[in-house]
């Protein structure tokens, strides 16, 4: 891990100002991905702001009946929120599907949003990776695909966003909070908050230097059954294949948003209407323009059965 400054500022704003002042500087809370780039040196920041008493660890409701969740609220706590449990079951369902018990205890609301690629060819040093140093190319695009994204993705980037979190909140349709340098805030749309790659797949999300995520708020709960299923090549601690998270009736009705397929969570929310019809009738909509390799096409008949398997279960 190579040296760097530190410093702990006392406002959003302030800390929002430190990173913006300072050429690769980053913010750090429970550091559950960044501190693992840094001992890998995909990530080398030369000062770390660390944001963790700022007071951004409590959630609280909003009217009319919504929800804000501090931005470093952690992860075990999120998920053991009563009104989160009984509101937002799919939240609390797929935090709990993520990484592991100690993990979670550490990992905050807006890390988890802001977590990195778990592409292997991210993690090796020795690979082309346009993700980690632009320019170099793809090695996972005549490598090993299987774990990778079956939309969404260019030429230049076949990345998967990793977390389980940011699609629940995308079937929530929740809003990202944020500070700049200057004090001014924001509000993003959870679906415009993580950028497909494009010719830029270094650049993650639609955040500006030194934005700071303060808040997630969540709007007025959604009626039916909240359900989050994530197919994984083990029963905890790993990754989705693929996993969904929907909020479906007893009628079939609902909103559906798949992870573990693309750069970001991927929700079409024009194929919704089909639900009723079965998962099939989704799928081939949600999975209309897919550009799957030969490792993972699976990926597409695996979304199917895991949508038909939650639509089932709300049925019931």
């Amino acid at each position: 891990m190579k040296s760097f400054t530190y410093e702990r500022p006392g406002t959003p704003a302030e800390a929002a100002a430190a990173v913006a002042a300072k050429p690769n500087a980053k913010f750090i809370a429970g550091g559950t991905n960044l501190l693992d780039l840094m001992k890998l040196q995909i990530e080398t920041p030369t000062h770390l702001v660390d944001v963790n008493g700022l007071g951004l660890d409590r959630v609280e409701p909003t009217p009319p009946a919504c929800a804000r969740i501090g931005a470093l609220v952690r992860n075990t706590d999120l998920a053991a929120d009563p009104r989160v449990r009984t509101d937002y079951g799919v939240l609390s369902r797929a935090l709990l599907a993520g990484a592991s018990g100690q993990l979670r205890n550490k990992a905050t609301t807006a890390g988890n949003l802001l977590q990195r690629t778990r592409c292997p060819y991210f993690y090796d040093t020795a690979q082309a990776c346009n993700k980690r140093q632009p320019g170099s190319g793809c090695s996972a695009l005549d490598g090993v695909s299987r774990q990778l994204a079956v939309i969404g993705a260019s030429e230049t980037c076949i990345a998967t966003h990793p977390g389980d979190m940011a699609v629940a909140m995308r079937v929530l349709d929740a809003t990202v909070e944020t500070v700049d340098a200057k004090g001014t805030e924001r509000r993003i749309p959870v679906a415009e908050f993580h950028r497909l790659p494009g010719d830029t797949p270094n650049v993650d999300t639609t955040l500006k230097t030194g934005e700071l995520i303060t808040a997630v708020t969540l709007p007025k709960p959604v009626a039916g059954m909240h359900i989050y299923r994530k197919v994984r090549d083990r029963a905890s601690y790993a990754y989705a294949l693929v996993s969904v998270a929907a909020i479906l009736g007893k009628d079939g009705t609902g909103r559906v948003a798949f992870g573990g397929v693309a750069p970001r969570p991927w929700r079409v929310e024009a194929a919704e209407v089909d639900l009723p019809k079965g998962a099939k009738a989704v799928t081939d909509m949600v999975f209309a323009e897919a550009n799957p390799t030969r490792d993972n096409a699976y990926k597409l008949k695996l979304a199917e059965r895991a949508l038909t398997a939650a639509i089932n279960q709300a049925r019931a």
